[in-house]
């Protein structure tokens, strides 16, 4: 199956990560289709996207946080693309840091909770039976190592949140040892920004994104973890597919998934 023939569903496809892999996935020769629920998002990646691939991306706004909203969404995905044969999910957002956890109230844990869990749970539940009998299809998560350890003062919401993010991939590699569909995960251990705002020891989007979509391309590896701590990872864990699940990053960094 060409590229060409492929249609990835980005989800979480308008933000500074997802942006980065739909662009490298586009100039890879793929379709693509992005659902947000803010149209002014799906505006800013059509300008971002080189301008030969325009053609080729499918935007859509819907809600894929709830049950509901996520069904409307798979609808309105198969009437303009027809079909879905790989899965990019890296939902979720880039900061939390609003006090330490006696000072904080159960909806805003609620809140925490649904945005890095529930909405990765109910839109792989929704899409994820478009690609799981299909040894020619994939799904991969992108995840955050923040949910490993307390990042700083203040943060501790988002250690939870990012670890329950991580402990329902695990679920899912274990539960579905044989499932035909390629499934995988992307951990980064590192931060992510865009050219403009980069910093030290922080991934480029787009040299992410290239590494990402290289995976989604090969299909040659399922129930992995490719663990990425600095950007020299991206060339030796995804590119030349050396997984690494070690506790201490290699590159000596343990940042935030921004």
């Amino acid at each position: 199956m060409s590229n060409t023939s492929r249609v990835v569903l980005a989800l979480g496809g308008a933000g500074t990560v997802g942006s980065g892999i739909v662009k490298a996935l586009l100039d890879k020769g793929f379709k693509v289709a992005v659902i947000s629920r803010d149209s002014s998002r799906l505006d800013r990646l059509r300008t971002f996207i080189s301008p030969s691939t325009k053609e080729n991306l499918t935007t859509i706004v819907g809600d894929v946080g709830s049950e509901e909203g996520a069904e409307l969404a798979k609808q309105a995905l198969l009437e303009a693309v027809g079909k879905v044969t790989d899965i990019v999910s890296s939902l979720g957002f880039s900061w939390w840091q609003g006090g330490p956890p006696h000072t904080q109230s159960v909806k805003e844990l609620q809140w925490v909770m649904e945005t890095l869990l529930f909405s990765t749970f109910v839109s792989w539940k929704t899409f994820f039976p478009l690609v799981r009998d299909d040894s020619h299809c994939s799904y991969t998560f992108i995840t955050g190592g923040a949910g490993e350890k307390l990042l700083m003062p203040g943060t501790g919401f988002l250690t939870v949140g990012a670890a329950s993010s991580l402990a329902f991939c695990q679920v899912l590699r274990e539960e579905y040892p044989d499932v035909p569909c390629k499934l995988n995960e992307v951990k980064i251990n590192a931060g992510v920004a865009a050219p403009e705002r980069m910093a030290p020891g922080y991934l480029n989007h787009l040299e992410l994104g290239e590494a990402v979509a290289a995976l989604v391309e090969e299909r040659d590896t399922s129930h992995r973890v490719f663990t990425i701590s600095c950007p020299a990872d991206l060339k030796t864990v995804l590119l030349e597919r050396n997984p690494v699940d070690s506790e201490t990053p290699p590159c000596g960094h343990s940042l935030l998934l921004l």
